[in-house]
């Protein structure tokens, strides 16, 4: 399908109990394939990432790790994480592109409570608006990955967008269009998750027998998939093995919005009996000139 024409019409928006767009959905849901069996671990993404979002550089130091940062923050939107382990006698390096993962049940909008905070567009893309975050970081404590970074100074969260202003012009994200071993696809949702079968039947054929695909239900798939050589060592690529995406705040929203309704209600119902009852209150006539 050609995702020329990317629409970026809404489909939640954090702090509201309801889809923007319920129904039938008019526009692709887009994907990002990453199949670690073809990464080489270059950090050619990293560095895509931060020149095309204008990321500030931070220094970094030896940690006895191939990783150039420690940990994502409000300015590494992207980090390779690798994992040295050891699997059937061999030492082997587990290699994770560490990014937001655009969950379709999206636990970050659903746990923050600033409307318009977050959104979430009919192609799965999750963005953060920060000119509406107020700096709660509920957002961190709902992502079921520990992906979005609070910036103390700004008092905002942020992570990677997808880089939705390519998307909207029709280009891939600058991550896949960097790569310099196609390790990183995009394309529909469909065409990521057949492209992700055949992936793993070679893989199979390769002696990987344990070879998955990352795409939990729990939160309804995402939008940043992986091919997984080594499908039986999830929590050695830090990826949850069954992630859900809580809806607590955004039901305790529906649930106020509807005791609110009906204590007013109630409000209105009370006063018009008790005028009926009583009539109007006047003031007594007689009581002109008591002191």
């Amino acid at each position: 399908m050609n995702l020329s024409d990317s629409s970026l019409a809404l489909k939640r928006i954090s702090a509201s109990p309801e889809p923007v767009a319920p129904g039938i959905r008019q526009n692709p849901e887009i994907a990002k394939l990453v199949d670690i069996s073809r990464c080489i671990g270059c950090k050619a993404c990293e560095i895509a990432c931060k020149e095309w979002n204008e990321l500030k550089v931070e220094p970094t130091h030896n940690f006895g790790s191939f990783q150039s940062h420690v940990d994502l923050s409000p300015d590494t939107w992207l980090l390779m994480r690798f994992n040295e382990v050891e699997i059937g006698g061999d030492v082997k390096w587990l290699i994770k592109k560490d990014a937001c993962h655009h969950c379709e049940e999206p636990g970050c909008l659903f746990a923050c409570p600033a409307p318009g905070a977050i959104v979430q567009y009919e192609n799965g893309i999750v963005d953060f608006n920060q000119e509406n975050c107020i700096g709660c970081q509920y957002c961190v404590a709902g992502c079921p990955f520990d992906i979005p970074r609070f910036n103390a100074e700004t008092r905002k969260v942020y992570k990677c967008n997808m880089c939705i202003d390519r998307v909207e012009a029709g280009l891939e994200p600058a991550c896949v269009k960097t790569c310099p071993t196609n390790a990183i696809s995009y394309g529909t949702k469909d065409d990521m998750v057949l492209l992700a079968e055949d992936k793993l039947e070679v893989l199979n054929n390769r002696g990987f027998q344990n070879a998955a695909l990352y795409n939990p239900e729990g939160v309804g798939g995402t939008h940043m998939m992986y091919v997984v050589p080594y499908g039986d060592q999830l929590e050695e690529y830090d990826l949850p093995e069954s992630p859900v995406a809580e809806r607590g705040a955004i039901s305790a929203l529906g649930a106020i919005k509807t005791i609110g309704a009906f204590l007013f209600g109630a409000g209105i119902l009370a006063t018009a009996l008790h005028y009926l009852a009583v009539g109007p209150d006047t003031p007594d006539e007689n009581s002109h000139g008591e002191g």
